[in-house]
């Protein structure tokens, strides 16, 4: 079975196709829609061949159905048919939780991406389940509006990073996981990493992506996803 897998960020949508070795990618935006965002991958994945699509979609989603409209994005991404625009089955995910899928290597593992927002999952022994965390209660505001990218921009590297690592041990400490994964496009800028964590990478994505499709990967009736574990690292 060949896979496109699609991940929907607030500055890109990127897609790479089950087979290949280039991911391409076009600009996304507040104003991308889905049937924008579904014209423009179809439109970039021309040449390629592939008979399912993975989405990652940045906001919560159920039975493969996003339940409210993205915060970063246009307008009319509830209720769409993906599956009809496309031609062809589709599932979706949240957008940390596809990252995080490609990522897990075993155990009890906490994503956090940071990059446009604050993308959140956790997997606990294979089973995952993608979280809202960034728009909770922090200080003054939400977890998101001292991590995300505008709060880079509006505060600066120092004051970011600083941010940044007490949200890492609030939550490690509030869910006690084995090992913490900062994914996401801005983990570059920082210095370094509290003890139990990695740094991910954006290409893992595509990975998850694919494992949506894989023998027992697949979206199950409940909201979660099975995942397939790697072999399992315990923290230094």
């Amino acid at each position: 079975m060949r896979v496109l897998a699609v991940d929907v960020g607030g500055t890109h949508v990127k897609i790479l196709a089950t087979g290949e070795t280039e991911k391409r990618e076009f600009d996304s935006g507040p104003k991308l829609t889905a049937r924008q965002m579904v014209a423009g991958v179809k439109r970039l994945a021309r040449g390629w061949r592939y008979d399912v699509v993975a989405i990652g979609y940045p906001g919560p989603v159920v039975h493969d159905r996003p339940v409210a409209e993205p915060h970063n994005l246009g307008a009319g991404w509830v209720g769409f048919d993906y599956a009809a625009a496309f031609g062809c089955p589709v599932r979706i995910v949240n957008d940390a939780a596809m990252q995080a899928l490609g990522s897990y290597r075993g155990g009890r593992m906490l994503f956090l991406g940071l990059g446009t927002g604050l993308g959140t999952a956790l997997i606990v022994d294979g089973r995952i389940e993608p979280m809202e965390i960034g728009h909770l209660p922090y200080l003054k505001h939400t977890y998101e509006d001292y991590v995300s990218d505008r709060a880079l921009e509006r505060h600066g590297k120092k004051k970011w990073r600083k941010h940044v690592l007490d949200v890492i041990k609030r939550l490690g400490a509030a869910l006690e996981p084995d090992e913490i994964v900062i994914g996401g496009g801005n983990v570059r800028h920082l210095k370094r990493l509290p003890a139990h964590c990695r740094a991910g990478d954006n290409a893992n994505a595509f990975k998850g992506g694919f494992a949506l499709w894989e023998k027992d990967a697949g979206p199950r009736r409940k909201r979660s996803v099975r995942a397939t574990p790697r072999k399992h690292r315990t923290p230094a």
